[in-house]
């Protein structure tokens, strides 16, 4: 059956000698994974692998078969054209971490258009943002709401936030409860939009303890989740 759908790409492997499958978070049907035969086999053909960079916005035709696990895409198009994601090497860095995160917990088959939405707005928003820094940790404390472990923002006057219970707390109930500056910033975090985040001032160690706090706070909430190789790149870049 074909379709039009409109998708984000979250991580491409070569398939034997010339194949490519695409994994994509579509705006229809979820996680689907498509099998592109033949588009390594000659130079003009690989050209089209150009639109399958990490969390490129595309616009596709698909030949969508239930019950099957590999989907073709008979005809595509850039949905929005990034300006500067995959040329200014922070973005980029962001943009690798962020795909591979997203690759891991994105796993559900089925329409989810807020989640959706929230995705492929905020990524526009930050193709078109000159102060980015700390895009990537409102990104993802953000997308926990879509997850469904999103803070409990009552009683964000207490002292502590137990990571495990996902709760503010008047005192330090377990090793999962942190207080300092990881909390200070995380209330800062929860009241912020995209629009006023540069208002919000963190060094590179700051943002680091931040983020790693966060992928912890993933980690106790995503079975087999695990820390995207690419943090190290990230955390290069931004030093």
């Amino acid at each position: 059956m074909l379709s039009k759908n409109n998708c984000l790409v979250l991580s491409k492997i070569k398939f034997r000698d010339y194949d490519l499958i695409v994994k994509c978070y579509t705006q229809e049907r979820g996680v689907v994974s498509y099998i592109l035969r033949g588009v390594l086999r000659s130079k003009k053909s690989q050209s089209k692998t150009v639109y399958f960079q990490a969390l490129s916005q595309l616009q596709i035709e698909e030949s969508y078969k239930p019950n099957q696990s590999l989907h073709s895409i008979k005809e595509i198009k850039l949905n929005y054209i990034y300006k500067s994601l995959h040329t200014n090497i922070y973005k980029s860095a962001i943009v690798l971490f962020l795909s591979e995160i997203l690759s891991t917990v994105l796993k559900e088959e089925e329409k989810n258009l807020d989640l959706y939405n929230y995705i492929e707005t905020a990524l526009q928003y930050l193709d078109n943002e000159d102060k980015f820094s700390n895009f990537h940790l409102l990104f993802l404390l953000k997308l926990t709401r879509y997850l469904g472990f999103q803070p409990e923002r009552k009683f964000n006057e207490l002292d502590y936030f137990n990571l495990e219970s996902g709760v503010f707390e008047a005192v330090e109930s377990s090793i999962y409860s942190i207080s300092g500056e990881n909390l200070t910033l995380l209330k800062s975090l929860l009241g912020t939009n995209f629009d006023d985040l540069d208002l919000i001032k963190i060094n590179a160690k700051q943002r680091q303890d931040f983020l790693n706090m966060l992928l912890h706070y993933f980690e106790l909430h995503l079975g087999g989740f695990k820390k995207p190789k690419s943090l190290q790149v990230l955390n290069d870049v931004f030093h």
